[in-house]
């Protein structure tokens, strides 16, 4: 649309240079035919153009640059030719509109080019009509302004143009953030509902193997009611945490204390088993990813406990530091198959997990991403995992 309102103005404007030359002047029986010729074969050269410059920004395939310079240079030459004859010195406006475009859409090298020859031009017809000192400066005078107004509208545009493709970058830029922050949220509901089922469903196979020892040894029912009863509501409870987790509700995180106190509470009360937690320093509130990384730890360590060591008292150790929140479990091994020591195997049936190894792969990953560390190992028959997270 910008661009047929500028070519209503050219049009405009070669109608109100032609109203001025023959409305108002009066030629003498050389310069008037000069001047008619001239006149018409800038206009047809100016229908060429707007056909060039149109069809070029409608049709892709089309390249009017390589042939634009050369029919611009013949504007400027002819209707800048043309203005050294008295009385059409406005004839220079529309060389001026030729070298104004050619500054602007051509190379700098085609838009000096137009410039010099439209300039060249005009000295010559100075010479052949023998016109005065005012139109042999004026005249290339215009012509150079109008090549530099011309080269600062090519900059503006360029300008305008990288802006447009750095707001564009910027706007990718932004929609990759929010992609990638979907897919780290993902990941991180991805990881909640493994640690969730890896915990659940590890203490419920606990529970339901002792179940099944009781019931398939001397038959000790009562036991394994009980038993059943608690692996129940490790169920239920494991249903709850999975919903939280895929609701990825973070704001209901429990105070890391009392988060521990209360896993510790449930330990002993299912695995009927001594659990001592020792908190040291001035508990302070962490964020809420920080609180759950260290609570899934302390699940998995607690799961792992429950398979590997059975009925053997576990330590918890929270420490607040200047630094980092540190949180220790540890244990004696009873029952230690590759990779957690060495140790005699406890009386009582051996109890299995659903983990199939991926439990401290997992943890670390989730500290790191905080910016913490895991450490696991044993060390005289106990096994110790650490886990730590800036402050």
């Amino acid at each position: 649309m910008l661009r047929k309102i500028s070519w209503l103005i050219r049009a405009g404007a070669y109608i109100v240079v032609g109203a001025g030359i023959f409305g108002w002047s009066s030629f003498g029986p050389v310069a008037l035919p000069v001047t008619v010729t001239a006149f018409a074969l800038t206009g047809l050269m100016m229908c060429a153009w707007a056909v060039l410059d149109l069809r070029g920004r409608e049709d892709a395939g089309w390249r009017p640059s390589t042939v634009l310079p050369y029919v611009l240079g013949a504007i400027a030459v002819v209707a800048g030719g043309a203005s050294a004859v008295p009385d059409a010195t406005s004839l220079v406006a529309l060389a001026a509109l030729a070298v104004l475009d050619a500054g602007s859409e051509a190379s700098p090298q085609a838009g000096w080019a137009v410039a010099g020859v439209g300039a060249l031009a005009i000295e010559i017809g100075v010479l052949t009509s023998g016109a005065g000192t005012g139109i042999a400066l004026g005249s290339p005078l215009i012509l150079m302004v109008a090549l530099l107004s011309g080269r600062n509208r090519r900059a503006y545009r360029v300008q305008a143009e990288q802006a447009a493709a750095m707001l564009a970058q910027v706007e990718q830029l932004r929609a990759e953030q929010r992609q990638v922050a979907v897919l780290g949220e993902r990941a991180r509901i991805a990881r909640e509902i493994h640690d969730v089922l890896a915990h659940s469903l590890g203490a419920l196979g606990i529970q339901i193997q002792a179940a099944r020892a009781l019931l398939t040894a001397p038959g000790d029912v009562e036991r394994a009611v009980g038993l059943l009863a608690v692996a129940q509501r490790i169920a239920s409870d494991g249903l709850t945490e999975t919903r939280r987790a895929v609701h990825a509700l973070r704001a209901d995180v429990a105070p890391l204390d009392q988060e521990l106190a209360r896993m510790a509470a449930e330990y002993r009360q299912r695995h009927s088993t001594d659990i001592r937690l020792t908190v040291e320093g001035d508990p302070v509130p962490l964020p809420p990813e920080q609180t759950l990384a260290l609570v899934r730890t302390a699940q998995e360590s607690l799961t792992n406990t429950a398979k590997h060591a059975p009925r053997q008292p576990v330590t918890l150790l929270l420490r607040y530091q200047d630094d980092d929140v540190t949180l220790t479990i540890g244990n004696r091994l009873t029952d230690a198959p590759a990779g957690f020591g060495d140790g005699a195997a406890s009386a009582g049936p051996a109890l299995h997990t659903v983990d199939g190894g991926y439990g401290l792969t997992g943890m670390r990953e989730r500290l790191l991403l905080l910016g913490g560390t895991l450490a696991a190992g044993t060390h005289s028959g106990r096994w110790a995992v650490t886990a730590r997270v800036p402050r």
